[in-house]
Parts: structure tokens; sequence; C-alpha cells
């Protein structure tokens, strides 16, 4: 590509510059804006890339139909696009996405939720474990400076109003926080509830605190309830 370019294609360069394979079409990569999780695999022709960038919502080319979809037509589980990047040899676009629901025909939030187990040398185990820790620092983080607010109480701060009050004023907090969260979701704004769950789970921590269990142990029963065999 020419240096003119600077690493980006109007709507206008697109089908110039994208490199279409032989049937005239590219691998599209479509992957959640927030949580980075890698949604699906599709593919796109010239005319469901033009639609894409110019309605804001994915469209694909269906290999099987032999037809132009849209995501989301008939389930309502559209797409909306925060934005598109190509790779380095401009054969392969990922967008990053908004999803109004799974990505998956199977209801599943991501078309990738099948492990293949034994294959993880140690190398890829530590480097899991480092993903997964890092992503849920902040609550160890939290979890810690709750434990400071407890042991020297610091004049003027919520959290030593709070274990001042006792687990009854803590309760209730719970209650009002989870009502809150109910009102949020209910009324179908995400950047409230993102705001109501964040106050539940700081006052849900609060709580385990006062009551002596680890958030570790909370974690514990997760997985132990991940692994064990489902009923239905």
């Amino acid at each position: 590509m020419s240096n003119q370019l600077k690493d980006q294609l109007s709507l206008g360069q697109v089908t110039e510059y994208i490199r279409w394979n032989e049937q005239g079409l590219v691998p599209a990569v479509i992957q959640d804006a927030d949580s980075r999780a890698v949604l699906m695999l599709a593919y796109m022709n010239q005319e469901s890339l033009k639609k894409s960038l110019t309605t804001g919502e994915t469209w694909f080319w269906s290999r099987s139909r032999n037809e132009l979809w849209h995501k989301g037509a008939t389930s309502g589980n559209v797409q909306t696009i925060v934005s598109v990047k190509y790779d380095c040899d401009g054969d392969t676009l990922l967008f990053l996405v908004k999803p109004k629901g799974p990505a998956c025909h199977t209801g599943e939030t991501t078309c990738f939720y099948r492990e293949i187990r034994g294959v993880h040398t140690e190398e890829a185990e530590s480097e899991s474990s480092a993903y997964t820790s890092n992503r849920f620092d902040v609550l160890a983080e939290l979890e810690s400076v709750i434990a400071e607010r407890e042991r020297d109480r610091p004049e003027g701060a919520y959290t030593t109003y709070l274990f001042n009050k006792g687990v009854d004023k803590i309760l209730k907090k719970i209650g009002e926080e989870a009502s809150e969260t109910i009102i949020a979701a209910k009324n179908k704004d995400n950047e409230e509830l993102k705001l109501e769950v964040s106050d539940l789970i700081y006052h849900l921590l609060v709580l385990l605190q006062e009551r002596k269990l680890p958030l570790d142990q909370v974690l514990k029963e997760l997985s132990l309830r991940h692994e064990r065999p489902r009923r239905d």
C-alpha cells in the first residue's frame, strides 16, 4: 500500500486495497469492543463490506446460501460497528462491535465457546493464568482496600461508615443497589446498569469482608459449579 494512506482506508479506497480471494471474499473477525472476546468469523464480499461501513452494522456474504445476510436481521442480535481494522497484508478485516445479543446461532455469546483440551504447554497455561489474574486485579485491589478500611477506620471514609453501622446497614445498601440494578436493566440503560452493578459488587465485597469470607472462596465455588455436570 502507498505510504500516503498512512495506515487508513476511506470507504472509496476499500475495494481497491483490500486483497480479495479467488471467490471475491475476505475473512472478517468480529470482536466485542468492550470485553475483547472474539465473537465470530465470517466472510464479506465488496457489497457486504460497503453495506457494513455505510449502515454501521455488520453484513456478510453467506457462502452456503450465496446471498448477503444482515447479522441479527431475524434474531435481533445485530452488531453495531465501533471500528474496522485490516491486517498488514490487507487480506483480513477486524471489526470491533457492540453486540445486541449472542453472536452464535446456538445462543452462546461467542462462536468460539468450545475448547480443545490437552494441548496447553506450560508457557501457554502461564500466560492464560496471567491474563485471568490481570483481568480481575481490580477486584483483588478493591478487596484489599476494603480490608484496610475495616482495620484502620479512617474518618470520613464511606467504607468506614458502613463498618461502623454494621451488617444490617450493609445488607440494606445491597438491597438498594440490587433494586437499582434491576431498574437499570429493565430500562435497558447499559450506562446506568454499569454503574449500578459496580456499586452492587462493591457493597457485596464489603459484606464478604464483614463476614470474613474471602472472595477467593466465592470464585472457587463458581469454578466448582462450572466443572459439575449439568442436570438439564
